[in-house]
């Protein structure tokens, strides 16, 4: 049997106490005490193609996140964005249609909200002779 401790001081810190009935006997022995994991939870991405139409502008929303605990990785064609508070722990890889330049990439965060803009890439052509019999 699991049971869970608030402690009324600080409604935040919490411990999960495992309880056992020794067989044959009234006694009650607690196993172990620990902190319950954290919640992970997927952000909602919010992205658009910029007024220019030269990439994408972006927002995401980390509420309590520390900016030291956020990561932004990008590469052409996915954004991985993560970050954690105390209790919760924000993850989520996300797919583009379209290759962006991530070395170009610009981002802030304030107040909880991560934004960012990353142009596209430039097409590279390969454009070959071929010769006509």
């Amino acid at each position: 049997m699991l049971i869970v401790r608030k402690n009324l001081k600080n409604p935040s810190e919490c411990k999960m106490t495992e309880v056992v009935k020794k067989e044959g006997s009234t006694d009650i022995e607690e196993k172990k005490e620990e902190t319950p994991r954290k919640r992970v939870y997927t952000p909602d991405l919010c992205m658009w193609l910029n007024d220019e139409g030269t990439g994408y502008d972006g927002e995401v929303y980390l509420p309590g996140v520390e900016r030291d605990s956020i990561k932004l990785k990008m590469e052409e064609t996915f954004i991985y964005i993560s970050g954690e508070t105390e209790r919760t722990r924000y993850a989520g890889a996300y797919s583009l249609c379209c290759p962006i330049d991530p070395e170009k990439a610009t981002s802030t965060y304030k107040e909880g909200l991560l934004a960012f803009h990353v142009p596209f890439k430039e097409p590279e052509l390969h454009i070959v002779d071929v010769e006509i019999n």
